[in-house]
């Protein structure tokens, strides 16, 4: 299944976002991409009031994600928010293509690294899959990629592939977290992962977000708005393709039979005993 790595940056305007989104899908389509995967946050970036955007599934902004995907024959996931019932919003992906209409709230909240997401973001409970063009495929977003239960979960569903669109938060030894644990997903699950993540809104020179040495774990961070490094990780662990920090398409092939064969040669899923 031919699928797009969507990285690009949100402003805080959701109709400049879906304009983007809109472009990228026509990109993706041309070079006959099946499924299109863009960030966490694409409906608006972190770091301003989230409540004042949140929209409804049924909503403009959803629809025209909606229509996007109608329009170029793909299926497209992003992330956007939702009203929650107790005030907050829900840090949602909309998943919405050929057959294809589902949603997820991000179930593990980024309150972490000084960040407390869970002030003003409700926290799912459901796993989710959907199939895309026969291929069952598993949603995760962004702080999730740290809980491999999940994953296993998706597997279990019968997913060959998991995305997680992202807005990851920048500093000290960020992105080599990032990277870790997408391949460390791929093979707690033997999954193919696609990696999404927002490039950050300026550059942050280079090595950011890599100084391992007397990095303070502890100290505060920003509001997460990406550090860039989409990535498609194989079921064996290795990375085939990765974006730098700028906006940037990548569309590659997420090969079915092999996932296959890397369950049969490691074979963690049947082995498992807890």
């Amino acid at each position: 299944m031919r699928t797009a790595l969507c990285q690009f940056t949100s402003t805080t305007d959701p109709e400049e976002n879906l304009r983007t989104i809109d472009d990228l899908a026509q990109r993706a389509a041309a070079e006959g991409a099946q499924l299109a995967v863009f960030p966490e946050a694409a409906m608006a970036r972190f770091g301003i009031p989230l409540g004042p955007l949140a929209q409804p599934l049924d909503g403009p902004w959803a629809d025209g994600v909606r229509e996007s995907a109608r329009r170029h024959g793909l299926t497209v996931v992003a992330g956007m928010f939702t009203p929650s019932p107790d005030g907050r919003v829900a840090n949602t992906l909309l998943a919405t293509g050929p057959g294809v209409e589902a949603s997820y709230d991000k179930i593990h909240l980024y309150d972490a690294f000084g960040f407390s997401e869970s002030d003003t973001v409700a926290p799912g409970t459901k796993v989710v899959t959907i199939d895309v063009a026969g291929v069952r495929v598993g949603l995760a977003t962004c702080y999730d990629i740290r809980f491999p239960e999940l994953f296993r979960a998706h597997a279990d569903e019968g997913a060959v592939l998991s995305v997680v669109p992202a807005s990851w938060g920048t500093g000290p030894g960020k992105l080599s977290h990032w990277e870790l644990l997408a391949r460390a997903r791929a093979l707690d699950a033997t999954t193919w992962v696609a990696a999404v993540g927002q490039a950050p809104p300026a550059p942050q020179g280079a090595g950011a977000g890599q100084e391992e040495q007397a990095a303070d774990i502890e100290k505060p961070t920003k509001a997460p708005t990406g550090i860039g490094h989409s990535m498609l990780v194989g079921p064996d662990g290795r990375i085939r393709e990765e974006a730098g920090e700028k906006p940037e398409l990548i569309v590659a092939e997420v090969d079915v039979e092999e996932t296959e064969r890397v369950r049969r040669a490691v074979a963690v899923l049947d082995n498992r005993r807890l």
